[in-house]
């Protein structure tokens, strides 16, 4: 239900009147849906194929170079996120208003105790699945990549940076935010099942479409920390700091394992 102001004004020598204002305009609707959501999936699947034959085979024994880090890793996730962002501007309020990209220092607090509580979770999970599926079949797609061929020191920096900081955003841009967005446009009922609907669609979108079937349970309860912080502030930052908590262990791992401080 809106607000209404009242105001009292005079005039001389006659008495006070009040004055009911309209209620204030509300927040225009984005035009964009699950079209949109798709849309940025195709361009992350696609440029992920496109890259990876243009890239080609690294031979083996040699040290997987920066190129294929920087093209083959990290531009479809960007890519993707950038026609979300795209998106918002052409078809609806901008980012800001329609991904809610609003920073409240109370958000980020949220999501740095989330993201603590996601990386407990994690690990326990982690360990328990390991023990259930075997070592190998448990070992991420980036585990998989780093286990199989080494990777140069630069490219290994790289990568952390990518998956600590930029991943998270680029991520939670497509899922907790466009994908989020469209579930909201839908005639749910009430905002509380809304918002719930975001939250239990965007988790198990989140899981799936990271194209590893072993780990979809795992990526799971992985997912659920960062879709809370989401449900719990109603804007996206919360969610990418909590997401970015939950993968500073598995990045700092593999920079180590560069490094040969840990072995896989």
């Amino acid at each position: 239900m809106g607000w209404r102001q009242r105001v009292t004004t005079t005039q001389p020598g006659e008495p006070l009147d009040s004055i009911e204002l309209p209620d204030p305009p509300a927040t225009p609707v984005h035009r964009w849906g699950f079209g949109a959501f798709l849309v940025v999936e195709a361009v992350l699947l696609a440029s992920a194929a496109f890259v990876s034959v243009l890239a080609g085979p690294v031979p083996a024994g040699a040290q997987i170079p920066v190129r294929d880090v920087l093209i083959g890793t990290i531009t479809p996730t960007v890519l993707a996120a950038l026609v979300a962002v795209l998106i918002t501007a052409w078809r609806g309020n901008g980012p800001r208003i329609d991904l809610r990209l609003e920073w409240h220092w109370a958000d980020i607090r949220l999501g740095l105790k989330l993201g603590v509580l996601g990386l407990v979770l994690t690990t326990v999970s982690a360990f328990i699945w390991t023990q259930a599926v075997g070592e190998h079949n448990a070992t991420s797609a980036i585990g998989a990549l780093v286990e199989d061929q080494p990777m140069s020191l630069t490219a290994a920096v790289i990568m952390f940076v990518y998956l600590w900081l930029l991943g998270p955003i680029c991520e939670e841009i497509i899922y907790r935010g466009l994908l989020w967005g469209a579930v909201e446009r839908l005639p749910w009922g009430s905002e509380r099942w809304t918002r719930l609907a975001a939250f239990l669609l965007s988790t198990a979108v989140f899981a799936v479409s990271h194209l590893e079937p072993l780990r979809t349970t795992l990526l799971l309860v992985i997912a659920v920390p960062i879709g809370l912080a989401r449900l719990f502030t109603g804007r996206l930052p919360a969610a990418i700091v909590a997401h970015q908590m939950n993968n500073f262990l598995p990045a700092l791992t593999l920079l180590l394992t560069t490094l040969g401080v840990l072995t896989l």
